[in-house]
C-alpha cells in the first residue's frame, strides 16, 4: 500500500501519496472543512491527478512517433504509477518517477518526472520539473487535475478577474476530441460566470491560448472556497461529471491538450505540444489558495 505524505502548518493539512505523486486532501483547518475532492466513486475516484506525459485522450486510442503507432489511455500514465519519495521537508515533499520497459512499451522516450508539494499558510505550490536524459528530443504534455468540494454546483460562481470574455472550445463527445474549429464566446458579468446544472453538459469548459492565468470558485452559498493560480498554463479545463449533481468543480492547469478533432499527425504536431532536447529540463509550477 502507497504511503502518504503529511505536510501541516497551522492553517493547512495536506495529504499527498506516493501512488500518482496525487495530493489527496488539503484539510482548511481555519474553516474546519476539507476542500479537495474526497474521491467519491459514485461521482469521480480521484482527487488532483497529475496527468503526464499526455493530457486528455489521443485520437482512436494511438499517437504516431516517427510514423509508428504507441497505445495511450486519457491523461497518460504517471497518475497509475508509483513514484518514490525522494525529499521530504517541515513544508515540503517531492516525489519522482523515471522511465523504464514498461513505460517504453507505450511512450519511446527517457524521462525523468518530480513533483514537489509545498505549503506555506494557506498556499498549496505545485511545482512540475521535467528531464531528458536520453539522447534524442523528447515530446511531452504535463496538467494538473484538482477537484474541490462544493455544497452544490448549482449557484456556485466561477472568478476570473479584470475579463469580459473568454473564449470557449468544447470536446465533441462523440469524437472524444476538441472542436478547435468552432469556438463559443463565454460572457462575464464583471469577470463572473455562474454556474448552473448544464454547465458541464459539454464536458469541460476550455479556455485555450494562455487566456486564463487565475480563477477563482466561489460556493453556492457565498463563501470563497479557492483561487488558482497557474501563470504558465497554455490552457485551463474547469470540469465537472453532466448533470450538475456530483459536489465537486475541477480546476485544471494544462500545458498541451487533448487533440484537435480529425488530428493524425506526428507526436511533434499535436497541440501545444511541448518538446526538450538532450539533456535538457523543463519547470513549471501553479498555485491553490485556500479560503480566498
Amino acid at each position: 500500500m502507497a504511503q502518504m505524505r503529511v505536510l501541516e502548518n497551522e492553517k493547512l493539512k495536506i495529504q499527498v501519496s506516493d501512488d500518482g505523486a496525487e495530493l489527496c486532501s488539503v484539510y482548511d483547518k481555519v474553516r474546519g472543512r476539507e476542500a479537495l475532492w474526497t474521491a467519491d466513486p459514485k461521482y469521480w475516484a480521484r482527487h488532483a491527478p497529475v496527468l503526464f506525459p499526455f493530457v486528455g485522450k489521443v485520437n482512436g486510442g494511438h499517437y504516431t512517433y516517427e510514423g509508428k503507432q504507441y497505445p495511450m489511455g486519457q491523461h497518460g500514465f504517471a497518475r497509475e504509477r508509483r513514484f518514490a519519495c525522494v525529499e521530504t521537508g517541515e513544508a515540503h515533499v517531492t516525489h519522482r518517477l523515471k522511465s523504464d520497459e514498461e513505460s517504453k512499451k507505450v511512450y519511446p522516450f527517457d524521462f525523468v518526472l518530480e513533483v514537489t508539494h509545498r505549503i506555506e499558510g494557506n498556499r498549496v505550490t505545485v511545482e512540475w520539473k521535467v528531464e531528458n536524459p536520453g539522447d534524442k528530443r523528447m515530446y511531452f504534455s504535463i496538467g494538473g487535475h484538482p477537484g474541490f468540494c462544493v455544497t452544490k454546483q448549482e449557484g456556485c460562481t466561477l472568478i476570473f478577474d479584470g475579463q469580459e470574455s473568454l473564449e470557449r472550445v468544447s470536446i465533441n463527445l462523440e469524437a472524444a476530441a476538441v472542436d478547435a474549429e468552432h469556438p463559443e464566446t463565454l460572457k462575464l458579468t464583471d469577470g463572473t460566470y455562474p454556474v448552473d446544472a448544464h454547465t458541464f453538459d459539454k464536458d469541460a469548459l476550455i479556455f485555450d491560448h494562455g487566456q486564463v492565468k487565475k480563477v477563482g470558485l466561489v460556493d453556492a452559498d457565498g463563501a470563497k472556497l479557492v483561487t488558482m493560480l497557474c501563470p504558465d498554463a497554455l490552457s485551463v479545463g474547469i470540469w465537472a461529471p453532466a448533470g450538475g449533481e456530483a459536489p465537486f468543480i475541477c480546476l485544471e492547469p494544462w500545458i498541451g491538450r487533448c487533440d484537435n478533432m480529425g488530428f493524425a499527425g506526428e507526436l511533434k504536431d499535436k497541440f501545444d505540444e511541448q518538446s526538450l532536447e538532450p539533456g535538457a529540463g523543463f519547470r513549471t509550477a501553479y498555485d491553490i489558495l485556500i479560503g480566498e
